[in-house]
């Protein structure tokens, strides 16, 4: 769903009106041209959503419309608005300017740098400093004033911070007071509906116990978000958590696709692995999904436009530096997936997901999250050594977060016709979809 958009409105990044696109974790509408680099960044940096064409849980989309009118972008922007910084050369992207390298270079430095967010005096321990704004955060949820939350967010303050005196989280504390635009805000930072308090309550708890029963059920929503994701991928719905149905497994359609060995072993690998690794594997494979998705509705709306070039596809995940070169390099090679290979994939961690969220007992392995991707992905080793680009980022390293931009021409017109493909192999395969029902 989407709220349509007010002529007033402009790009957060360069001005141009009436921007297509919104920066969900960065509360900012973006238009085509500044999205291209947004999606070139990745989703630890800014998680976009096309505003018409993406489905939207609607105060998930209440929240950003909010934090734009109320002018979160000066939070990103803060030290430009300082009339010095016209003397000091620095300045914001325009209209007129270049996606390469000028809109691009403005967004990195603003999103990945963060170099025009006001700066907390220096202090010898940032972990106190982190400590001190995590407590105004568990304060400022039970008011409705989302950009000050935002602003606390992008100087450090923690999400999922548990307050050593009060023995609960900010996310407590917001559905506690009903704020249920404070709670999608904080999610979107990584706060978990399932914590429990020092009394073992959960947010969700604290909602049903204040009347806030819309709050609660989004918050279970968010709870079961990625493992939703996944389903709605593959089949186009959505479990009914109000009913207590937590988990949808879709079946393949053509009983002629049988798994293969390789299939085979990569399942009992996966079935073994802790839940850590487990749950790694399980947000690699929804970025995955995510980025697959994003680059379906991109090339739907370009139409033809001279955005869809080399510059501006997004082959595979962009590196995460946050993670170490050997996760890098496994979730760059899950582009390589082929339709049949990806689903499987997906069904496989989505029943996985739900045994272990029964409580079945697992067996102890020290098996890896790279085994596995290896395992599916052996298959095409001949293939790639043959071909003289490589089909990810063979490098990728904590060192350089920008390798995917080298990645050659050739390779990147081959993963759109790979994209688009597989969007009709995944229809035909897979049972009949039905449509979205937030």
């Amino acid at each position: 769903m989407s709220k349509r958009l007010r002529s007033s409105e402009v790009c957060a990044d360069c001005s141009v009106p009436d921007p297509s696109w919104a920066s969900v974790n960065r509360g900012t509408f973006i238009c085509d041209e500044c999205c291209s680099v947004h999606r070139s960044l990745g989703r630890h940096i800014s998680q976009v959503r096309h505003l018409k064409h993406t489905p939207w849980p609607p105060t998930l989309l209440q929240m950003v419309e909010t934090l734009y009118n109320n002018g979160a972008n000066s939070i990103w922007e803060h030290s430009l608005l300082d009339p010095a910084s016209a003397t000091s050369g620095r300045r914001k992207a325009n209209p007129q300017d270049k996606v390469h390298p000028n809109k691009a270079e403005f967004i990195r430095a603003k999103y990945q740098m963060l170099a025009f967010v006001h700066r907390l005096p220096c202090r010898d321990d940032d972990s106190v400093t982190a400590k001190d704004l995590s407590k105004q955060l568990h304060s400022s949820v039970r008011t409705g004033n989302l950009e000050t939350c935002l602003r606390l967010l992008s100087l450090g303050a923690q999400a999922n911070f548990f307050h050593p005196e009060k023995g609960n989280t900010p996310l407590h504390v917001a559905s506690k007071a009903g704020q249920i635009l404070q709670a999608e805000l904080l999610a979107v930072y990584g706060a978990d509906p399932g914590t429990q308090d020092s009394s073992g309550k959960t947010p969700v708890d604290y909602a049903r116990q204040g009347g806030h029963h819309e709050l609660a059920e989004r918050l279970v929503e968010i709870q079961y978000e990625l493992t939703d994701r996944l389903a709605f991928y593959l089949c186009g719905r959505r479990p009914d958590h109000k009913n207590g149905q937590h988990f949808i497994i879709p079946q393949m359609a053509d009983s002629s696709l049988d798994l293969s060995e390789l299939a085979k072993a990569a399942k009992k690998k996966l079935q073994s692995l802790n839940n850590h690794l487990f749950e790694e594997l399980a947000m690699d494979v929804y970025d995955e999904v995510d980025r697959r998705e994003t680059d379906a509705v991109w090339l739907a709306t370009q139409n033809h436009s001279t955005l869809v070039t080399e510059t501006t596809v997004v082959p595979f995940l962009p590196v995460n530096p946050e993670y170490s070169s050997t996760r890098n390099q496994g979730r760059q090679k899950l582009a390589r997936f082929n339709a049949h290979e990806f689903a499987t994939l997906v069904i496989d961690i989505l029943s996985d997901a739900k045994r272990r969220q029964q409580g079945s007992p697992l067996s102890s392995s020290k098996d890896n999250v790279e085994l596995i991707l290896k395992t599916i992905n052996n298959q095409h080793s001949i293939e790639s050594q043959d071909n003289d680009q490589p089909d990810y980022d063979s490098v990728a390293s904590d060192e350089d977060p920008d390798l995917e931009a080298t990645a050659s021409k050739a390779h990147r017109q081959k993963v759109r016709w790979h994209t688009e493909r597989e969007t009709v192999s995944l229809a035909e395969m897979l049972s009949p979809a039905e449509p979205p029902a937030w």
